[in-house]
């Protein structure tokens, strides 16, 4: 999928790109109907033909939604390729890192947080 700052993806509208990892990009959009900033996480067209990676996708998806945690974005939109997202403004985890390791008791207790979720 072409996305570039404009594209439209129904009710969504591509701001900014805001990373990009192994299973797809993550870009800032808005939300037109409700008027309000979202992250959209869009599957990759080759990893989307991979029946393998689509289902990992799916999973994360299922996964996601049934989370409920200050530390856990909300997923509020599904569609074949694409998550819709909280966005949330601040540093990224590998800006944090870059300022030396997050001490032990900071890095430990959104782990355990989580596991409780799971």
């Amino acid at each position: 999928m072409n996305i570039a700052p404009g594209t439209r993806l129904g009710p969504y509208e591509i701001l900014a790109q805001v990373g990009a990892g192994g299973m797809g990009e993550v870009w800032k959009a808005r939300d037109t109907r409700l008027e309000r900033n979202v992250a959209i996480k869009i599957l990759p067209t080759e990893i989307g033909q991979n029946a393998h990676l689509r289902l990992r996708f799916e999973r994360e998806a299922r996964t996601i939604s049934q989370l409920d945690h200050p530390n856990i974005c909300t997923l509020f939109d599904v569609g074949d390729d694409y998550l819709v997202m909280e966005y949330l403004e601040g540093e990224t985890l590998a800006e944090r890192l870059s300022r030396g390791p997050l001490p032990s008791r900071r890095s430990a207790t959104p782990r355990r947080h989580a596991r409780r979720q799971v």
